[in-house]
């Protein structure tokens, strides 16, 4: 994430709800995603786990940017 982009989560995350839903949540993927990949190793279930994972992240990050699109644009 750009800093500009993180200023804006952290200036209008207090007021909206789902902004800081999926910031939190992408965050949270990401610390999920950096625990399997620092493995050696990944079993079958572990590796399915990680597709999920970045399916549901890029997801979240889909909309979070389209949210942050229109904070970009009320600032402009």
């Amino acid at each position: 994430m750009e800093s500009k982009d993180l200023e804006l989560i952290e200036k209008y995350g207090i007021e909206d709800v789902q902004l800081k839903a999926l910031w939190e949540q992408h965050v949270t993927y990401e610390k999920m995603l950096d625990k399997l990949e620092s493995k050696s190793y990944l079993s079958p279930t572990e590796m399915q786990e990680m597709k999920e994972l970045k399916k549901k992240k890029l997801a979240g990050k889909t909309t979070l940017q389209t949210l942050l699109d229109k904070y970009r644009a009320m600032e402009a």
